[in-house]
């Protein structure tokens, strides 16, 4: 093990001091098969999601939504926002960035959890959309709820999204996805 020359050692005692490791003659290249590069970038798909930095974050975000949630008989806090959180995941990697509390936010709007006074239709689809898909066994039924925004509505302002939803929720939901 290499050591500090200031390091006492016995006179005898040859020591091994750091030398730099040598130099590669060729760039570095992709060749593992776990590595991504050029065409072959991150899998994308059905059922894969949408990749993005520090995901884990949008569970804090979500307890913090939380208490604004405008839950009808038969809905669930847990699955209202496992399906905003997809939602919120799928706009914050859009970005390319974590997700921030408008991304939420913009989920809940979408499904009208934000209003006390949503649409009847729309609150009977989600109820069925949404339900159990707060338990790990549905990601599929998740995914769908995801894939239901469009990326063009995701990109849009948190007010952008507010007003289309007033004029009318319908137009930012692809329902036969």
């Amino acid at each position: 093990m290499a050591a500090p020359e200031h390091v006492p050692t016995k006179p005898a005692q040859e020591v091994r001091a750091y030398t730099s490791p040598p130099r590669r003659p060729e760039s570095w290249s992709v060749d593992r098969p776990a590595d991504f590069a050029g065409e072959q970038r991150q899998p994308s798909g059905t059922r894969l999601g949408n990749q993005g930095p520090d995901q884990g974050y949008a569970l804090k975000l979500a307890g913090i939504l939380q208490p604004e949630l405008k839950l009808t008989d038969g809905e669930h806090a847990k699955d209202a926002l496992a399906g905003i959180v997809a939602v919120g995941l799928k706009r914050a990697s859009l970005l390319g960035r974590a997700p921030v509390i408008h991304d939420l936010r913009i989920g809940a709007t979408l499904f009208g959890f934000l209003d006390a006074a949503a649409d009847p239709a729309l609150v009977r689809l989600r109820t069925e959309l949404f339900e159990e898909v707060g338990h790990f066994h549905h990601y599929a039924e998740l995914r769908h709820i995801a894939d239901m925004v469009d990326a063009g509505v995701l990109r849009q302002s948190p007010e952008q999204v507010s007003a289309r939803y007033a004029a009318d929720w319908r137009d930012q939901l692809t329902t036969d996805a």
